[in-house]
C-alpha cells in the first residue's frame, strides 16, 4: 500500500514537473531560432524521454515496445514502407498485398519483397537511401530475424527498425494506425533508454499529455514496473536534459548502512593500524635491502684491498705452522735424552741381575 501511495504521489508531482519542463524547453528553442539563421526547409523537431532503469534487462530485446500516445507523433501523408515474405510457404504475394493495401486504404506507400531486399539493397549506398526515403518502416512477423543482417546499422542509428506486424490476420489496418500513434522503446542491454515522445508543431497541452502517458505506459511495461525505474527526464535534440522523476534511495540499504557502521568503526581502525604497521614494516625492509645493495658494490681498489688482506692471511698461516713444527722439534729434542737415560738403568738392572 505505502508502495502504491508513492507512485500515485509520483504520478501526480510530475504531471506539474512535465508542464514546467515543456515551458522551459519551448522558450529555450525560441530563444535558440531567434539566433539562428532562417532555414529554408523547416525541420520538426521531437522531444525526446530518457528512462533510467535500476536493473539492466536480462534480455535485450530487437523488437520495440509500443507505449500508446494520444496524439501520434507521424503525420498522416507520412511515408511508409512494407516488407513482405515471398517465401513459398508464406502464402503471401506482393499483387495480393498490394490489392489489400488500395482496398482498405492502408497507409503504405511501397511494399517491398525480402527477395528483393536481399538482391537490391545490398549496397550501403542503396540502404542509406531506403532508410532515409521513408518515416516508418513494418514488416512481416516471420522476417524479424532475418532484417538485422539485411538492413544494416544505419536503420539502428536512426532508431528505424521494423514494426512487426502479423500478415496472417485481416487487420492490417488496426495493426499499422497504433504502430504509427505509440512510441516505441527499445529495451537495449544497457540501464538508459530513450523514447521519441512528441513534435514541437503541437499544442502545449498535446506535448503534455503525450509525455505523461509515455512515463506511465513506459512505467507499466519495464519488468518490475514502477520498483524499476530510476528517473525520467526530458529534453530536446541540442538541449539539456530537465529532471521529471527521480527515485528514492531504497530505505532498507539506508538501515543497514547505519546499524553496520557501529559495528565497522573499530574493525575500521583495526584495519588501519595493521596496514600502518605493515606500511612501517616494509620501510624498514627496504632500508636494509638497501644497505645491503649498497655494501655488495665491489670497486677495483676494494678487490686489490682483498687480495692483499688474503695474502697477509696466508702469511700469517705459515708463520703459526712454521712456529709449531719448531715446538714439535724442540720438544723432541727434550724427550731423547730422558728416553736414553731410561734404557741405561734398565740395561744396568738387567746386568746386575
Amino acid at each position: 500500500m505505502a508502495k502504491n501511495m508513492g507512485v500515485a504521489v509520483a504520478a501526480a508531482s510530475s504531471e506539474l514537473n512535465v508542464e514546467k519542463a515543456v515551458n522551459a524547453l519551448l522558450k529555450w528553442r525560441d530563444s535558440q531560432s531567434q539566433a539562428q539563421k532562417p532555414q529554408l526547409l523547416e525541420q520538426d523537431e521531437f522531444l525526446y524521454l530518457i528512462v533510467s532503469l535500476k536493473k539492466i534487462p536480462q534480455k535485450a530485446r530487437v523488437n520495440p515496445i509500443k507505449v500508446p500516445l494520444p496524439h501520434p507523433i507521424i503525420d498522416d501523408p507520412a511515408e511508409l514502407c512494407l516488407f513482405i515474405d515471398d517465401r513459398s510457404k508464406s502464402g503471401i504475394t506482393k499483387d495480393a498485398a498490394s490489392k489489400k493495401i488500395k482496398s482498405e486504404n492502408i497507409p503504405i506507400n511501397k511494399v517491398i519483397k525480402l527477395s528483393k531486399l536481399k538482391t537490391d539493397y545490398k549496397p550501403f549506398e542503396a540502404k542509406r537511401k531506403l532508410c532515409d526515403s521513408y518515416d516508418m518502416f513494418f514488416a512481416d512477423k516471420r522476417i524479424i530475424p532475418l532484417l538485422p543482417r539485411l538492413l544494416g546499422k544505419q536503420f539502428f542509428k536512426k532508431k528505424k527498425i521494423p514494426v512487426p506486424v502479423d500478415l496472417k490476420h485481416n487487420n492490417w489496418k488496426e495493426q499499422i494506425h497504433n504502430a504509427c500513434s505509440s512510441a516505441m522503446l527499445f529495451l537495449s542491454s544497457g540501464t538508459c533508454c530513450v523514447v521519441k515522445v512528441a513534435k514541437l508543431s503541437l499544442e502545449k497541452k498535446e506535448i503534455v499529455e503525450n509525455v505523461i502517458a509515455a512515463i506511465n505506459g513506459i512505467a507499466e511495461r519495464v519488468p518490475s514496473k514502477w520498483g524499476n525505474i530510476r528517473s525520467f527526464h526530458l529534453k530536446l535534440l541540442d538541449s539539456l536534459a530537465l529532471p521529471l522523476f527521480q527515485a528514492m534511495p531504497d530505505l532498507r540499504l539506508k538501515i543497514l548502512a547505519d546499524a553496520d557502521h557501529h559495528t565497522s568503526s573499530k574493525e575500521e581502525k583495526q584495519e588501519v593500524e595493521e596496514e600502518e604497521d605493515n606500511t612501517s614494516h616494509q620501510k624498514t625492509k627496504k632500508k636494509k635491502k638497501n644497505k645491503g645493495r649498497i655494501h655488495d658494490v665491489q670497486y677495483m681498489d676494494d678487490q686489490e684491498h682483498i687480495n692483499d688482506s688474503n695474502s697477509e692471511a696466508d702469511r700469517k698461516d705459515e708463520i703459526n705452522a712454521n712456529i709449531s713444527t719448531k715446538k714439535k722439534k724442540t720438544a723432541l729434542k727434550k724427550l731423547c735424552p730422558i728416553d736414553i737415560k731410561v734404557k741405561d738403568k734398565k740395561k744396568k738392572k738387567s746386568l746386575a741381575a
